[in-house]
């Protein structure tokens, strides 16, 4: 994505909103699927989106809470190659646990486990956080120049010492420099 001009693009918006939407379930399937799949004898969308399943008083509990949050975990992996901003991570985690939210009232009522809101508020802070110091790394990385270190290798920056104790580049660059005044002062 390019950061020139800010442009708001709903279609972009809703794009990235299903994308991590989609990715954010299946992930959460995968681990359910692993730590919950092999203690059950089947598994339903009641682990998804029934808020009793979220409970600290059972095994196959701990393991629904676990799932929930290894996949707030990779959601904040997902924000960082889907979003790429710091500043949105926010803003597309709480979107993302606000739609989980109004499925799980469709699908079994209001959340009435103090488990579910403490579980999910984590996540929601787990995966922003991570999400935003992601971003944040990879937007203040060193962008590579290839231009400017060909120019260096040309130039032969070493280290060598000649008779007078001087660097080599010290030499170069003292040369450089006098050619460009030398063609400066005959152009003016």
């Amino acid at each position: 994505m390019f950061y020139g001009a800010v442009v708001w693009d709903p279609w972009l918006i809703v794009a990235q909103i299903v994308c991590l939407q989609c990715l954010y379930y299946l992930t959460l399937g995968v681990f359910l699927a692993i730590l919950v799949g092999t203690r059950v004898s089947r598994m339903s969308l009641v682990y998804f989106f029934d808020y009793s399943t979220l409970t600290g008083a059972t095994i196959t509990g701990w393991c629904v809470i676990t799932a929930f949050g290894l996949s707030a975990l990779a959601g904040a992996v997902f924000l960082l190659y889907l979003v790429e901003r710091a500043k949105k991570c926010l803003d597309f985690s709480a979107t993302l646990y606000v739609i989980h939210l109004f499925i799980c009232i469709i699908y079994g009522g209001w959340p009435s486990s103090i488990t579910w809101w403490v579980v999910n508020g984590t996540c929601l802070a787990m995966m922003a956080l991570l999400g935003e110091y992601l971003c944040i790394r990879r937007e203040l990385r060193e962008i590579p120049i290839t231009r400017y270190r060909s120019m260096d290798s040309c130039l032969c920056l070493t280290d060598q010492r000649n008779s007078t104790g001087k660097n080599k580049s010290y030499w170069e660059h003292t040369m450089l420099a006098s050619l460009l005044w030398g063609v400066i002062g005959q152009s003016s």
